[in-house]
């Protein structure tokens, strides 16, 4: 399996509990893929580089988890259909950048 990342924005102006509700489908689809989710570091309302869909403000979550090819796509497909989510993308990490994280909080 290898590591990837993907950042989300949502849409700001929807309540908290239907972004976990959107979070928490995006996960299941990563343990459903035979993907392992790993750290989701919430980053909160933050403003856009741009406007999109007339909006000035998102709400980002960064999601770490290790998968295959199919993983990806089957995210990237419910990402893609999911109402609340406004941007996201999806990056495989580098591995040497991950064992280099680790030996420096060791």
């Amino acid at each position: 399996m290898r590591p990837y990342e993907t950042m989300v924005v949502f849409d700001s102006t929807i309540d908290a509990q239907t972004i976990q509700v959107a979070l928490d489908r995006a996960l299941d689809t990563i343990r459903n893929n035979g993907g392992t989710p790993g750290s989701i570091d919430r980053w909160g309302k933050r403003p856009l580089a741009y406007e999109i869909n007339k909006r000035k403000e998102g709400y980002y979550v960064l999601v770490e988890f290790e998968g295959q090819a199919d993983t990806v796509a089957e995210l990237d497909r419910i990402l893609t259909l999911t109402d609340e989510v406004m941007r996201f993308k999806i990056l495989r990490r580098n591995e040497r950048a991950k064992a280099r994280r680790v030996t420096a909080q060791a």
